[in-house]
């Protein structure tokens, strides 16, 4: 569509848009005028029934009080002449109109009635109190669902001797005679009669009740049809309509003419603006240069170097890193590929700046910007084969160098360069670098191959604390098989690849079995067996470890129950990870574990390695005296490998310690093993521990070892580890088999 119509639409959609408005708030403010005038005439009318009511009700007060004071009325009342006094009642209940006449006795009893039992209570209770409060009544009541004006006064001679009422009915006669006077609809109802006046449509209705404090009203109500109060708007709309026919008309023709003028220079500079979108340069626009299109030309022809510039900027900070201007991820893909594609070997350095986190916790993000800023002017200023420098994220930066592979000269020059002090407000700061290289075409053939493998060989240097690793062919199947075994451990419990055998323990100086060691099995449906010790420290890195204890735990305890009810009882040693030390909920588990299984703590006895231990000392301390008051039974794993000073050793709650397996396997040759051995089981028994060795494999070992004291031997010198159905006949064979020897 063009310009020309859509303004022409446009004027025309405003002049139609602004006539409905104004001719929907006229009709809208009239017909709410009426309405409210309405409501006024039917409130006037309403007050205007309730006064004549009123007068009325004085009236009909003159009419009994006149018959109260009667002194023939008395003396009848007086002698209780009940003839006399029905006869008093009709006769004056006709002179006065009355519908309903009464006479009660001054407790209330019924004289006598026109509507009511001689001898009852008396109607209208509340009336009749509040006749005694007040002296006497003129109100609405209503009897048998019709209202009656109801006066009731006191008969005096001079005392009070009788009560005397009576009830005047609303009916339809007297609402009418209200209705010619105020000329609206008026009746007189009840309850269920108003609520079905007011659900009726059409009508403007206002009621007001005729008496306060009965549980059924009745009401005054006038109303009137909306119909004869709305007829006025028949004759408006239709004028209206010929306004509004008219007046866009007019709107049309000068809104066709004034479009027509508007719209070319527009025009003009609408193809202008196109071209300048499409690249093209124009150095003139033919629109006139006078008014608003004239600037605006000026302006377009103008912008075309600003949107120069603006794409030169957007361009440059989608390929850059904001803080260190260095080139980006995606602009180091970018390069790579295009190196890739011209064929000329490169080597590629992927670095990482060791404690960057400490840094920003220890003195602020300002600090840390700063020292990433002055790395990369350094990188920026490093000298050939360096031919670019990237930042990759927040610690890490990429370097290509047009070099097959990096030289160690020139790599020495890079770590002393980069790793120069950095004056931090008079404080030198010294960086630590780690290094992963790749090459090409060796390496890889693609930029995102690369950079994983660049990656790989950054991890491998940080995690063995070296300044620099070159990738390894098969490094990359490794990091993928590490990632396939994370994500298949999630389900390697339910799916029954996980599977627990025990070895078992002997007490060195009886030959008899004291307990088992449990240990974790995975069978992976794809690659095979997977030893514990890749598995295990997969899921500490991944999280998964805090599952596969709890599956661990359930498994051997739902184990030894099971063989105590074989007649096989034995205790059970497990292997807890770091993570599981500094476990909150580690104690708690176990305890309900034990409990759901029936059996006490000190059937299961858990292992933890010293290099656990040391990763957190007070905390695990503090675990540790937690299981221990819980009454399991604790051991030092592997004691001996790691770095425990014996003031830790002493404060650890533990009652076990188990001799590394690496001192045991050459224990009968090699004397300095023998020595290790020796010394660590005094220091044991020395603090009151009991000492477990492991990997006995030789007959000679086990002698040495319970000639040095050692208390509980484990090895295959005994038994590999068996599954659970083969131990308990292992165990027999191996009881039967020590006390055959005995005798």
């Amino acid at each position: 569509m063009s310009f020309r119509r859509r303004l022409l639409l446009v004027m025309l959609a405003m002049v139609i848009v602004a006539q409905l408005v104004a001719a929907g708030a006229i009709l809208r403010t009239l017909q709410q005028d009426t309405l409210t005038k309405g409501e006024r005439q039917l409130e006037v009318g309403l007050d205007v029934a309730l006064q004549l009511l009123d007068e009325r009700g004085q009236q009909l007060r003159d009419n009994v009080a006149i018959l109260a004071a009667d002194f023939g009325f008395k003396s009848a009342v007086a002698t209780q002449d009940t003839e006399t006094l029905r006869s008093v009642l009709a006769n004056h209940g006709d002179r006065a109109g009355a519908d309903m006449v009464l006479l009660s006795s001054p407790q209330g009893e019924l004289l006598a009635s026109s509507h009511h039992r001689a001898g009852a209570p008396p109607p209208f209770p509340k009336r009749w109190e509040q006749a005694r409060r007040e002296g006497e009544v003129v109100d609405v009541v209503l009897h048998d669902g019709r209202p009656y004006q109801f006066v009731l006064l006191p008969v005096r001679a001079p005392g009070l001797i009788a009560w005397v009422g009576m009830g005047f009915l609303l009916d339809a006669n007297l609402a009418e005679e209200i209705s010619a006077l105020t000329r609206l609809d008026t009746r007189f109802v009840t309850d269920d009669t108003r609520a079905a006046l007011l659900a009726e449509d059409g009508y403007l209705t206002r009621t007001q009740p005729l008496s306060v404090g009965d549980d059924e009203q009745a009401y005054a109500l006038t109303r009137r049809t909306r119909h004869e109060l709305l007829e006025i708007y028949a004759e408006l709309r239709w004028r209206l309509l010929a306004i509004f026919a008219l007046t866009l008309l007019v709107t049309a023709v000068i809104a066709a003419l004034s479009a027509r003028s508007m719209a070319r220079p527009l025009i003009k500079l609408t193809e202008a603006a196109r071209r300048i979108g499409r690249g093209e340069r124009l150095s003139h626009i033919p629109v006139s240069s006078r008014g608003e299109t004239g600037v605006l030309a000026q302006t377009l022809l103008a912008m075309q170097d600003d949107i120069d510039r603006r794409e030169q900027s957007l361009i440059h900070q989608s390929l850059h890193d904001l803080l260190t201007d260095l080139g980006n991820r995606h602009s180091a893909q970018q390069d790579i590929g295009t190196a890739i594609e011209k064929g000329h070997p490169f080597t590629l350095l992927r670095l990482s700046i060791h404690g960057l986190r400490t840094i920003n916790d220890t003195f602020g993000y300002a600090v840390g910007d700063q020292v990433l800023k002055v790395f990369a002017q350094r990188l920026k200023a490093l000298p050939m084969p360096k031919t670019a420098a990237y930042r990759l994220s927040g610690d890490e930066f990429l370097l290509h160098l047009a070099a097959p592979a990096a030289d160690e000269d020139w790599l020495e020059t890079l770590q002393h360069r980069l790793a120069e002090p950095i004056d931090l407000q008079g404080s030198p700061l010294r960086l630590t670098l780690a290094i992963g290289e790749v090459r090409y075409p060796g390496h890889g053939d693609s930029a995102t191959l690369l950079l994983r493998r660049a990656e790989i060989a950054l991890d491998l240097a940080r995690r063995a604390r070296q300044p620099h690793r070159c990738y390894v062919v098969g490094q990359d199947e490794q990091h993928l098989r590490q990632l396939t075994l994370v994500h298949d451990l999630q389900e390697a419990a339910p799916q029954g690849q996980l599977t627990m055998v025990y070895q078992p323990q002997l007490d060195a100086r009886t030959g008899r079995v004291t307990a088992v060691e449990a240990l974790m099995r995975w069978q992976h449906p794809r690659l095979g067996f997977i030893p514990p010790d890749e598995f295990i420290t997969l899921a500490e890195h991944s999280g998964s470890i805090q599952r596969l204890t709890q599956w661990m735990v359930d498994t051997v305890c739902a184990q030894l129950r099971a063989w105590e009810q074989d007649g096989c009882r034995v205790d059970a040693a497990i292997n807890l990870s770091a993570k599981d030390v500094t476990d909150d909920s580690l104690p708690g588990r176990l305890q309900h574990c034990l409990t759901s299984h029936g059996l006490s703590p000190e059937r299961l006895r858990l292992e933890i390695t010293e290099s656990a231990i040391m990763q957190e000392p007070e905390q695990a301390a503090c675990r540790l005296d937690t299981l221990r008051q819980a009454g399991l039974r604790i051991a030092v794993d592997d004691f001996g490998t790691g770095y425990s000073s014996l003031a830790q050793l002493k404060r650890l709650p533990v009652q076990e310690l188990k001799i590394d397996k690496s001192f045991i396997l050459k224990l009968d040759e090699n004397a300095d093993d023998e020595i290790i051995v020796r010394s660590t089981i005094e220091l044991g028994h020395n603090l009151g521990l009991e000492i477990v060795a492991e990997g006995v494999e030789t007959e000679a070992s086990r002698v040495l070892l319970t000639r040095l004291g050692c208390d509980i031997l484990q090895g295959y010198l005994f038994s590999h580890p068996l599954s659970a159905s083969q131990f308990c006949a292992w165990k027999a064979a191996h009881d039967k088999a020590l006390t055959k020897e005995r005798q």
